[in-house]
């Protein structure tokens, strides 16, 4: 197992080189990094808010630019960036959160401009509420009470339903979709 801190680009920079050189070049890229340091802005920290982009944002950067040039040799490659449903609509105590993510769907965009002749594909998804560790550590009651009725499907999403979405954007049949962002929200949010 590889493991390193996606909001240091050297340590990206290093991790990659040695999954390169155990498995060879890199074709698919899911940056899938998020944390959440929720708080009201007026009294949010400058760690809180540096916490949130560096790991939520800052990481796409880091850790697709040391995989890009060989994708760009090879003609080849697929980015797909998770995103969140509160980068297309916003969430209150989340503005460090809200933006990074915002901010993921943008790099998308201009990054698919650039690859799309290269046979690169960049594009996003946006999940609602998943029944991750991270929502799973919201207390059952708010999740019951403020979460599931804003939700018109009732209910949290499953893992396994944002792992497909990813397995689709990375697959050859997709081909022709990038700078798209995939909304799995349970049509909480439709954008």
């Amino acid at each position: 197992m590889f493991k390193w801190d996606v909001s240091d680009f050297d340590a990206c920079a290093v991790g990659v080189a040695k999954v390169e050189a155990e498995l060879g070049p890199i074709d698919i890229l899911v940056n899938n990094a998020g944390i959440t340091r929720d708080g009201m802005f007026h009294r949010m920290t400058k760690d809180q808010w540096y916490a949130v982009i560096n790991t939520n944002l800052n990481s796409l950067f880091n850790m697709t630019r040391p995989v890009w040039e060989s994708m760009r040799n090879r003609k080849f490659g697929r980015v797909i960036c998770i995103s969140s449903i509160n980068g297309q609509k916003g969430q209150m105590g989340q503005a460090n959160y809200s933006a990074a993510k915002a901010g993921d769907i943008g790099f998308v965009k201009a990054l698919a401009q650039e690859a799309a002749k290269l046979g690169i594909t960049v594009n996003a998804i946006t999940p609602g509420y998943i029944g991750t560790e991270m929502v799973r550590a919201i207390d059952p009651a708010i999740i019951e009470k403020a979460i599931l009725p804003h939700i018109p499907v009732g209910r949290l999403g499953e893992p396994e339903e944002i792992a497909r979405a990813v397995v689709f954007l990375a697959a050859d049949d997709a081909g022709f979709i990038t700078g798209s962002t995939l909304s799995a929200n349970g049509g909480q949010y439709m954008a």
